[in-house]
């Protein structure tokens, strides 16, 4: 089985590749910056690497910097149909964007900081007569603490809200939650938290990121927080993830995601080998795509199967989905009821009966 992975080249992708060499047939590191891509219709579209065709690989590892955000969910979107690849194409817009990822969260009910956004500047001028300090306000998009800023009062706020107003640059307002200046990073790697620390702000710093000085030190974790974490991870549609949190009064909340995580950090503060896990994981994942071969619809396995016919009606027994208060049903049923959103649909239930026909 051939792999790549596609990042800015950094120490972590090289120990990435390199922990992989020894499962993979052959790994290559590709430079995100010189891979082209054509989108056109879907049979037109093609990829560049170089000037040349791009190779056809089993595994595909893509990350890298916010800023080749839409350029990865291109690559992504183009390779996924044929390469197993650990984080989906809508990730690079959902976490690199602070706003979509805490809509996102809020969806999927996982705990995070108040987070405010307001449509004008004189909106947000009354927010922050309203709220309780210490605050912080941060733009949507950049990483490593980069873009975060902290105010102590209403006129430190108002004084920011001035300068962002003559940048013309957005931003949200969250609430402080005191830790002591410190937060926790944990490494998502599947359905496990394989490895987590502690970050520790220097002296009159408040982010804890490693990148802003923060020291690293190993943390065990509860179950309650790994649950977390892995459940955050999912909701953005990442095999592979960062997850930043703050250990608050009310228990553990997500402040951040990270597609793209530093390992070296990580690996000094716990001497744990996270690149080997992920090499590990990406090996495991892709051989069985590979053993899975080419997707059969459901429709195509019950008439292989001589359940129903070709225009009949099937019968289904499966166990229920449910999802809270929903039921959720089976994908083979989607498939062969052949809905669509645009449909209109009547709903017949009673006890132990549900029937949904086209209207």
């Amino acid at each position: 089985m051939n792999a790549a992975i596609i990042s800015l080249g950094s120490v972590s992708s090289r120990w990435t590749a390199d922990a992989m060499k020894s499962l993979f047939d052959s790994v290559d590191i590709l430079d995100i910056r010189k891979v082209e891509i054509n989108i056109g219709a879907k049979k037109d579209a093609y990829l560049i690497y170089e000037g040349k065709p791009f190779r056809k690989y089993d595994c595909v590892y893509a990350k890298g910097s916010y800023r080749y955000g839409a350029l990865l969910r291109a690559v992504t979107s183009y390779l996924s149909e044929n390469a197993y690849m650990p984080i989906r194409d809508n990730a690079f817009t959902l976490v690199h964007n602070k706003l979509l990822t805490h809509l996102v969260l809020q969806q999927s009910d996982i705990p995070m900081p108040l987070t405010y956004l307001t449509p004008t500047p004189s909106a947000a001028k009354k927010l922050l007569e309203r709220l309780n300090y210490p605050i912080v306000m941060k733009f949507p998009e950049g990483t490593q603490g980069k873009g975060v800023m902290f105010a102590d009062s209403f006129a430190a706020a108002s004084s920011l809200l001035d300068a962002l107003q003559t940048l013309k640059q957005p931003f949200i307002i969250q609430e402080y939650v005191e830790t002591g200046s410190t937060d926790i990073r944990a490494i998502v790697v599947g359905d496990k938290v394989v490895a987590a620390m502690q970050r520790i702000a220097v002296y009159g710093e408040k982010r804890a990121n490693i990148h802003a000085g923060g020291i690293g030190e190993a943390v065990t974790l509860d179950t309650h927080t790994k649950r977390i974490a892995i459940k955050a991870a999912k909701a953005m549609g990442a095999d592979i993830c960062g997850v930043d949190l703050l250990n608050g009064p009310k228990g553990p909340i997500v402040i951040e995601l990270n597609l793209s995580p530093g390992l070296q950090g990580i690996k000094r503060a716990t001497g744990i080998d996270v690149a080997t896990h992920i090499a590990k994981y990406l090996f495991k994942k892709t051989k069985e795509k590979k053993e899975a071969g080419p997707s059969v619809s459901g429709e195509n396995i019950l008439e292989d199967l001589g359940i129903g016919d070709a225009n009949g009606e099937k019968e289904i027994l499966t166990n229920i989905d449910l999802r809270g208060d929903r039921i959720l049903l089976p994908e083979i049923a989607t498939t062969l009821s052949r809905f669509s959103e645009n449909d209109e649909i009547t709903i017949k239930t009673d006890k132990n009966r549900i029937v949904i026909e086209k209207a």
